[in-house]
């Protein structure tokens, strides 16, 4: 029986970017936006967030800023993130702080997933053995090392495993290394499946595209786990949620409102 109580979505920054950054091959000169999502998780044994966003810091302060988004190295242009936005300002809506979260789940340790890392104290933060490699390799510049070079308390993991009932690790990789989605079994309805990066839109999933950045051009490998989340999903009646897809967000129950 799932130990899941309640998920919400939190809407940690936006960020325009031409589409073909989530469409392979697909979009190049549309541009769109899309929103920066993380997704805290009560349980019975806890709290969870899934991802941690961006390092407000670096986006606000203009000389981070220059340093970090410099147009001559970082092609995708800094997210437009407020302060509002914060984890901490979402937790202290729900009466929170962000001790209260016990455990972080990181997906993939790009910038826009992990940079939010600097915000979070004492919680256990897991991340895949093969995704920190990567990440430490510098083959990326979508990984900023200093978001996760902290004093965390890391576990580090390898595969698909169960974080407590109802909530489970799924191996996507392809969009980067040790990439990882999420099911999450709540107490009424179907099982939600956070696709991550694996899925940006829904266009991923329907017409099975893979990412516009795949981990040293593995689309084969990043298409393998887009099919793997839609037979799963098929298979258990679940429902596949993709990460940057702002009209998928629009639909999604507006903070503090969760799902349940």
């Amino acid at each position: 029986m799932t130990q899941v109580l309640r998920m919400w979505p939190l809407l940690t920054a936006t960020h325009r970017y031409d589409k073909s950054l989530s469409t392979r091959h697909r979009g190049q000169g549309q541009v769109i936006e899309a929103p920066i999502i993380a997704y805290l998780i009560e349980t019975a044994h806890g709290r969870i967030l899934y991802d941690v966003g961006c390092d407000y810091g670096k986006i606000a302060d203009q000389r981070q800023r220059d340093h970090y988004y410099d147009p001559k190295t970082f092609a995708f242009g800094a997210p437009d993130m407020r302060e509002g936005q914060r984890l901490p300002h979402h937790l202290a809506r729900l009466g929170l702080t962000l001790a209260d979260v016990d455990l972080v789940f990181l997906g993939h340790l790009h910038f826009d997933h992990a940079g939010g890392l600097c915000e979070v104290c004492g919680a256990e933060v897991h991340v895949q053995g093969d995704e920190l490699e990567a990440a430490r390799s510098g083959l990326d510049p979508a990984y900023f090392p200093d978001d996760f070079s902290g004093d965390h308390r890391w576990k580090v993991m390898s595969g698909e495993y169960e974080l407590v009932p109802g909530v489970r690790a799924v191996s996507s990789p392809g969009h980067t290394a040790g990439h990882m989605s999420l099911w999450v079994e709540l107490p009424h309805g179907a099982p939600v499946i956070l696709c991550g990066d694996a899925a940006d839109l829904e266009e991923n999933l329907r017409d099975e595209i893979a990412p516009g950045i795949c981990w040293q051009d593995r689309e084969e490998q990043a298409l393998a786990s887009i099919r793997k989340l839609k037979h799963l999903a098929a298979q258990e009646k679940a429902r596949l949620w993709p990460n940057h897809d702002l009209a998928f967000w629009r639909a999604l129950r507006r903070f503090p409102e969760f799902h349940d």
